[in-house]
Parts: C-alpha cells; sequence; structure tokens
C-alpha cells in the first residue's frame, strides 16, 4: 500500500506457532525484522510514530527490538519496562528525535544482539548460544533422531541395508530436495504472507512438480542427466542471484511469476533427474527408501539456517547436488531417453 498512517502498532504479536512443520519459522517472525521497520516507517506520515509492545520475558529480546528500532530510525526509542511483569516492553519510535517525547529512552542493558532480517529472521534465537548459533537443544534432539534412524534401520534392514550405498546418490537427491522444498516454503511466507494458503499452494505446486516430472519422463523423450544438472544449477544460481527485496517490490502478479518461476525451476529439474534415476534402478524398495532418509536428513540440515541464514541453503543444496551427480553410477542413462518405471519388487506368495 502507498497510504501512509499516524501510528503503526504492534501489539502483542506472538503466535507460538510454526510457519509449517518443516520449518524453524514462526509465523511473526518476519513482522521484527530490520526490513519489515524500514517498511514501517516508509510508510510513516510525518510526525507519526512506530510502536510495539509484548512481553518479552528476556532482557536481550528487548535489547535487540529497541536495537533494531534505533538502527532504522537513527535514534533511541522511548521504553516503559517493567521487568517484574515478565519484562513487560512499550517501545515507541518516533518519524523523527524531535517526533518523540518520553520520560525515558532505551539503553542497552548489555551487549546489543543483532537485528534479525529477512534472511535470517529468528528473533527468539541468541546468536551467542549453543552450536554456530544453533541451540544446544536442536542440536541434542536432531542428532538423536539422525542416531536413532541409524540403529533402526541397522537393526530392521537386514540384508536390504548394503543397497543403500549403491544409491547413495538417491540419498544426496531428496536431502536436497527437501531442503530445496523448504526454503521455497519460507520464501513464499516473505512474499505472501504466512497464510495456511501459502503453504498449499507451494505443497501442491511440488506435488504437481512431481507428477509432471514423472509423466514428462514417461512419455517423452527428456533432455540427458547431464543436460538436466546444467538446469538445476542454473536454477539455483539464478535463485541466489536474485534479491528478495527487489521481488518484493513488484506488483502482486509479477511477484507470483517471477516467486514461481525462481522456486520451480530447480524443482522440476531435480524431479526429471530422480524419475529418470529412478527408473534405472535394480531394487525400486531399497531406491524409494535411500531416497525417503535423505529427505530425512534434509529436513534436519534446514536448521542450518539458525546459523548461515535461509539464503545459503541454496549453496547447501547445490553442494548436495553436485554430490550426487559425481556419486551417479556409470551406468546411469547420460543420453537423452524416455524413462520407463522402476522394477517392480516381487513379493513372495504367503504360503
Amino acid at each position: 500500500t502507498d497510504e501512509k498512517y499516524d501510528l503503526i502498532l504492534f501489539a502483542l504479536p506472538d503466535s507460538l506457532t510454526l510457519v509449517s512443520g518443516a520449518s524453524a519459522l514462526r509465523l511473526e517472525s518476519y513482522l521484527f525484522t530490520e526490513q519489515a521497520m524500514e517498511s514501517a516507517r516508509e510508510h510513516l506520515a510525518p510526525g507519526g510514530a512506530f510502536s510495539m509492545y509484548n512481553f518479552y520475558r528476556e532482557p536481550w529480546l528487548v535489547d535487540r527490538l529497541a536495537g533494531t528500532m534505533d538502527e532504522v530510525f537513527g535514534h533511541s526509542p522511548c521504553l516503559l519496562s517493567n521487568p517484574e511483569a515478565i519484562s513487560l516492553a512499550v517501545m515507541v519510535v518516533g518519524l523523527t528525535p524531535d517526533g518523540q517525547v518520553c520520560e525515558s529512552t532505551w539503553a542497552p542493558t548489555g551487549e546489543v544482539p543483532p537485528p534479525s532480517t529477512d534472511d535470517h529472521p529468528f528473533l527468539y534465537v541468541d546468536g551467542d548460544a549453543g552450536l554456530f548459533g544453533i541451540p544446544w537443544i536442536y542440536v541434542i534432539v536432531l542428532s538423536l533422531i539422525l542416531l536413532l534412524s541409524v540403529l533402526a534401520i541397522g537393526v530392521v534392514g537386514g540384508r536390504e541395508v548394503r543397497g543403500v550405498w549403491t544409491y547413495r546418490d538417491l540419498f544426496l537427491l531428496g536431502a536436497a530436495f527437501l531442503l530445496l522444498e523448504t526454503k521455497n516454503v519460507t520464501g513464499f511466507a516473505l512474499y505472501f504472507g504466512t497464510t495456511w494458503l501459502v503453504n498449499a499452494l507451494v505443497f501442491g505446486g511440488v506435488l504437481i512438480a512431481v507428477l509432471a516430472a514423472v509423466e514428462l519422463t514417461r512419455r517423452f523423450v527428456v533432455p540427458p542427466l547431464r543436460t538436466m544438472y546444467l538446469l538445476l544449477f542454473g536454477g539455483l544460481v539464478l535463485a541466489w542471484a536474485v534479491p528478495t527485496s527487489w521481488v518484493l517490490s513488484l506488483p502482486f502478479g509479477l511477484r507470483l511469476v517471477m516467486a514461481t518461476m525462481i522456486a520451480f525451476i530447480p524443482i522440476m529439474a531435480a524431479n526429471v533427474i530422480f524419475a529418470q534415476r529412478f527408473a534405472t534402478t535394480a531394487n525400486g524398495t531399497t531406491a524409494f527408501g535411500t531416497n525417503l532418509l535423505g529427505a530425512m536428513f534434509g529436513g534436519c540440515l534446514e536448521y542450518l539456517a539458525l546459523a548461515v541464514g535461509y539464503q545459503s541453503l541454496l549453496v547447501v543444496c547445490a553442494a548436495l547436488y553436485l554430490g550426487a551427480y559425481l556419486t551417479m553410477p556409470k551406468d546411469a542413462p547420460s543420453t537423452g531417453s524416455r524413462g520407463q518405471l522402476a522394477p517392480a519388487v516381487k513379493v513372495p506368495a504367503p504360503t
């Protein structure tokens, strides 16, 4: 909108709800980024003010938000706080220093955490806590999940486990794909809002892309895997190079087209690669199971965003896809061909 407002107020925006089960992002996370406050400043009328209040629970959290307001507006905000009431704080900042009158302004209680950003919108994560910014509780739980999964597979899988190494490229494809999907969920949340409709559009689009890739591979002569990998890496480079701020500046229609193109070029290429590769597997059950294990691992890798930000997940995706290409069996199809379904698994008749 181009409207100007005398007061913009963020009142108790604390949902405690994740954008999706595959993301560490909360519904309100993008409200508190440096870019969000810059947008609020641009929509203030002369003499206007921006304010937020909540029970912030931690003094360093108040410092982070007030410090972000100070950095964006160029002067310290007014601060009315009551630490005894679970760090209740009301912060108000005028468009200009002359536009605010208050008894006390914010002063840091310690080292001020850096502002959260659209690329790293984790307001409630203290960067000094945990392993490279990832809270220890996440590190421990994810490590236990991976450890127990490996042990369970070793116990239950039996001889089939030996075949997992044969399909290590499918493991990497699964990890990269789920990581890429999660990156797109958070990207669409930034572009269009954190709503169930947005999530449904992303997941629906991914499923359609999967179906389209399978049918395309089954019915038509598709480009060779090397060409599809080049298209995939090109899509990842495009997603890396296009600034999110530029996409956000576009009108809704163009923003939807651009966001969809950025998101689904690599997804479509990855699905065609998987369909071609899966069609040549000798054991469909082990191959698909290995791919699912990789997807689980990719879901765990999403938490790397807490350390490096969401944009850097594209680099991780590229590394995983490069590993998949390098570990691809030599007998995998290198030229364009019409794919076939993987051999069916023969199940013994009951006796």
